[in-house]
């Protein structure tokens, strides 16, 4: 791999001021940047400072930029400001794969500057600075650090671990109370044109910017999907594993590619279904707590590339990665709480059954981009006969193995109990 150019500090369009692009940098500018930085953004008095930097511990979890957990001193300690925070960065100079990925961060600073207005709907972590230099996609975001498993809040839970997880319903039906209210807020008019200017949404450039799907490559990799399943169908529900089921997948799902674009057209036809959208909010993104009367709220984190979307492709970034169980027996009531929530936060009252459509449509298309599935399993999990089962040891230590077989799962899961396929049909309902 061919070494890239490092960048040890960069300008941010936001605040103008000169922030560092990795750890070593942010540690040559020491308590003297910091204090800057959090004094241009608010976090920080005139009067108080950074003096020393306590721990500064990188921690490379998933994602695309560096990130590290940071620990500073303040002059005088002052209500509401933690001394313990997280720090992200857009690069990786160490990895050109994660590196790629640093087109994410530029909504996720606009959304940390934005989440400092008071009454901001959703609880999101504290954001003490955050910055972008567009031109190079090199930011940087500071915020306090969340603590999971300390006082009332919840360990972290892990992605694709709803076998280990304490009453998902009530935890997913918390996820989709903040997914509403954020979006509702939205199209309640309360963030003024905020939202238009910085997350601005353009349907031609999202097709334009679409990966054309070359029919052949998507045969050939359905085709090894299905043939996957069948040598492994220890791996998967009954149903999802049984040669009727996925003959007739692998005959409907090039038909899906060839509809791509009437089919997102479709799904963004409507002005009131578009709204500003946390589009991953994964159990694993998200923190939780308890009220004093016992009820459970949650907090959103990784904000990357929020922006305005279809709100059903922002619940199925929730739901996704949960056990089908939760989609065949509560998707419905998941549906229902969001509309409601949706209403009450000010957006417009959807119709559920609609919704339900849009649901079902968007992890149609979701569904082709999960064939590449076995060969990423393959490389974690050389032989998968090893495995008992999808919840085996191999597959719970095994992060990147574990979601890949779990989300494909869930997306054929439902393609089989919501027959996904009769939105294909001529007579199908979108098409009138």
């Amino acid at each position: 791999m061919d070494q890239m150019t490092i960048t040890d500090w960069a300008r941010g369009d936001i605040f103008g001021l000169d922030f560092p692009a990795h750890p070593a940098a942010l540690k040559s500018g020491g308590p003297e940047f910091l204090t800057r930085a959090f004094r241009a953004s608010g976090s920080l008095g005139a009067d108080n400072r950074v003096v020393t930097i306590t721990g500064l511990d990188e921690w490379m979890l998933g994602g695309t930029g560096v990130k590290a957990l940071l620990s500073v001193e303040y002059e005088r300690e002052v209500p509401g400001l933690t001394r313990e925070l997280f720090l992200k960065f857009s690069r990786n100079f160490d990895d050109k794969v994660r590196d790629s990925g640093s087109y994410h961060m530029p909504s996720e600073v606009r959304l940390a500057n934005l989440s400092r207005a008071p009454g901001f709907p959703v609880a999101v972590p504290q954001c003490y600075f955050a910055d972008i230099q567009q031109d190079t996609l090199t930011g940087i975001l500071i915020t306090e650090r969340i603590a999971y498993g300390q006082g009332t809040i919840e360990p972290h839970h892990p992605k694709c671990m709803d076998q280990i997880l304490p009453d998902p319903l009530t935890h997913y039906s918390a996820l989709v109370t903040n997914l509403a209210r954020l979006s509702g807020a939205h199209k309640s008019g309360r963030f003024g044109d905020a939202i238009e200017r910085d997350f601005a949404f353009d349907l031609e450039m999202m097709i334009a910017r679409r990966p054309r799907v070359d029919l052949p490559v998507l045969a050939k990799r359905i085709n090894r999907l299905a043939e996957f399943i069948l040598q492994f169908p220890h791996l998967f529900p009954a149903h999802v594993a049984d040669r009727a089921f996925l003959e007739e997948f692998c005959a409907a799902a090039p038909l899906v590619a060839e509809q791509q674009q009437d089919i997102l057209r479709f799904l963004h036809k409507q002005p009131e279904m578009i709204a500003l959208c946390h589009m991953n909010a994964n159990i694993d993104n998200a923190w939780f707590w308890r009220e004093p009367g016992g009820a459970l709220r949650s907090g959103l984190i990784d904000w990357g590339s929020v922006g305005q979307m279809s709100v059903a492709q922002s619940i199925w970034g929730c739901l996704g990665a949960a056990e089908p169980e939760t989609h065949d027996r509560h998707l419905e009531g998941l549906l229902d709480i969001f509309v409601a929530q949706y209403a009450a936060a000010g957006g417009p009252k959807l119709d559920r059954s609609e919704l339900t459509q849009h649901v079902e449509m968007h992890v149609m298309l979701s569904a082709m981009h999960m064939t590449t599935a076995p060969p990423a399993i393959l490389r974690e999990v050389p032989d998968p006969h090893v495995a008992v089962d999808r919840y085996d040891p191999i597959f719970t230590a095994n992060e990147t193995a574990r979601v890949q077989l779990k989300v494909t799962i869930a997306l054929l899961n439902m393609w089989c109990r919501r027959d996904l396929g009769r939105h294909l049909r001529a007579d199908a309902a979108w098409r009138r």
